[in-house]
């Protein structure tokens, strides 16, 4: 446990939402992030009007993108729409993003923005999203780009374009358009590995083949920097992790992905079989092809984009989104052995309402600070280090663990994710060691409750009470927070655990 001045130095995060879209108990994405004095948000799925208000808004130095999920940009158009029309905000909506990202935003948004009012309420006039926004560009911007061409008398077709302006012949880029999205993709011919692939996948942000030489990592006034990372970041949907950094800690938001050094070695190391060639029979010369782009792909990522993607979170502090086993987009807690992450230099969020773990899972409204690229707690202006043993959310509730050889809990492990029972069932799986659990209140730790006659609750004063209901009334006691006090022991029963000699 550390003191905590006013004036410490470090990136300190707020967490403004931890859940995903189909979660009961949890907010959507959402972080605050502050360096010395400048304020950023990573994603705007959470509630922000109500968390942070309209004054806290306005003293942003930037809102950051990651993708298009509503989770995370849920918020996006009545921000832009209360900088415009808030009457002591002077600029637009200070946003961040990539290329790929901004674009896809602007498109999404265009129902809500693309119309307004004129200044005299007299008109419907058409407005840009661009003209909502103060748009950043976070990574480089691609070389080749797919453009609608303006032809004779009011016609347009679509082409590719490289970054002087110039079509680009069939040789080198194609055009797949989707039958079942109706969404143009680019097909485009590596010069080094001579096969076909969708550059946006394939290459990474260091690739000078696809993006321009400029990275545009940024540079804020306090001296730090904020970098777009692409490499580790796999989705589907255009997407990008975001790395702080500064002279002495570097924090990565990875955002929505699976993180699985596995299949990333599959993906650059396997060829793939393409079902047609572009280059012969109907296809032969065609500029714009009709029909799915994986039948043309020959491989789906560069051997440099998956060395970027291993070494991307090195020397760093990481908020990670996960998810159970077996999904699709994220990834699984079952999968983290597969990760480059390191435990204790890791917190998990986006996690489901029901879910136990050995890495610390977050929760909305706490806060956190990276020191000297160690990850701390901040509760009652004090620092904790995040040392439980287990980490478990039921019910809207969150709870720690830490391991006694007569604890209450056992803690159960079968394929790779954890279960907690109070009797001994061999059908859970395999037993790890027994923990007594407490649960969290915002950062401070208190003796589990029994039955649901009663509950904590925070008081003005700021002391946690225990109140509970009986038939002849209610009755509440201030309870003592154990948390230090569980520092202190988790250290040297770790020691015993260690030699041996704790829990056999």
């Amino acid at each position: 446990m550390l003191k905590y001045p006013s004036m410490i130095k470090g990136i300190k995060v707020r967490i403004l939402g931890d859940a995903g879209p189909f979660s009961k108990m949890g907010k959507s994405i959402g972080y605050s992030v502050t360096i010395g004095r400048s304020h950023y948000l990573i994603d705007c799925g959470a509630a922000l009007f109500q968390q942070i208000g309209g004054h806290g808004l306005k003293d942003l130095q930037g809102l950051i993108i990651t993708h298009c999920h509503d989770d995370h940009k849920r918020w996006f158009t009545d921000m832009a729409i209360f900088y415009r029309y808030a009457r002591d905000i002077t600029g637009s909506i200070p946003l961040f993003a990539s290329e790929d990202v901004r674009n896809e935003l602007c498109s999404m948004s265009k129902p809500a923005l693309d119309r307004t009012l004129s200044d005299d309420s007299r008109r419907i006039v058409d407005i840009r999203c661009g003209d909502y926004i103060d748009y950043n560009t976070l990574g480089p911007e691609a070389r080749y780009k797919i453009i609608e061409k303006d032809e004779d008398e009011g016609r347009y077709r679509l082409c590719i374009t490289d970054e002087e302006g110039r079509e680009v012949g069939s040789d080198r880029a194609r055009i797949v358009i989707s039958e079942l999205s109706g969404r143009a993709r680019m097909l485009f011919k590596d010069p080094d590995y001579n096969e076909w692939v969708e550059p946006e996948s394939f290459y990474s942000f260091s690739s000078d083949i696809f993006y321009k030489s400029d990275k545009n990592i940024f540079r804020d006034p306090e001296g730090f920097t904020i970098e777009a990372l692409k490499a580790p970041v796999w989705h589907g949907i255009p997407n990008i992790g975001i790395r702080f950094r500064t002279l002495d800690e570097t924090l990565v938001f990875s955002s929505d992905t699976v993180h699985d050094t596995v299949l990333w070695k599959d993906l650059c190391d396997i060829a793939r079989s393409p079902i047609h060639n572009p280059e012969k029979g109907e296809f032969a010369d065609r500029q714009i092809i009709r029909g799915d782009i994986n039948e043309f792909i020959e491989r789906t990522w560069s051997k440099e984009r998956y060395a970027d993607a291993v070494s991307a979170f090195n020397d760093s502090v990481v908020v990670h989104d996960v998810s159970i086993r077996d999904s699709v987009v994220h990834t699984g807690y079952d999968k983290l052995s597969h990760t480059t992450l390191k435990k204790d230099k890791t917190l998990l969020t986006h996690s489901p309402d029901r879910m136990t773990s050995e890495w610390a899972l977050c929760r909305t409204e706490k806060n956190y600070i990276v020191r000297n690229q160690e990850l701390f707690e901040v509760v009652d202006g004090k620092l904790f280090s995040l040392n439980a043993d287990i980490y478990h959310k039921e019910e809207g509730k969150s709870y720690v663990g830490y391991r006694s050889s007569n604890g209450r809990f056992i803690v159960y492990e079968r394929d790779n994710m954890l279960r907690l029972s109070e009797v001994v069932d061999d059908a859970l799986g395999i037993l790890k060691f027994r923990v007594d659990l407490y649960e969290d209140i915002e950062g401070r730790y208190l003796p589990m409750l029994e039955g649901k006659q009663s509950v904590y609750r925070k008081r003005r004063d700021g002391n946690i009470e225990c109140l509970q209901e009986t038939e002849q009334g209610s009755s509440a006691v201030i309870v003592r927070d154990c948390r230090g006090d569980l520092s202190e022991v988790h250290h040297i029963e770790s020691n015993k655990i260690k030699e041996g000699s704790f829990f056999q």
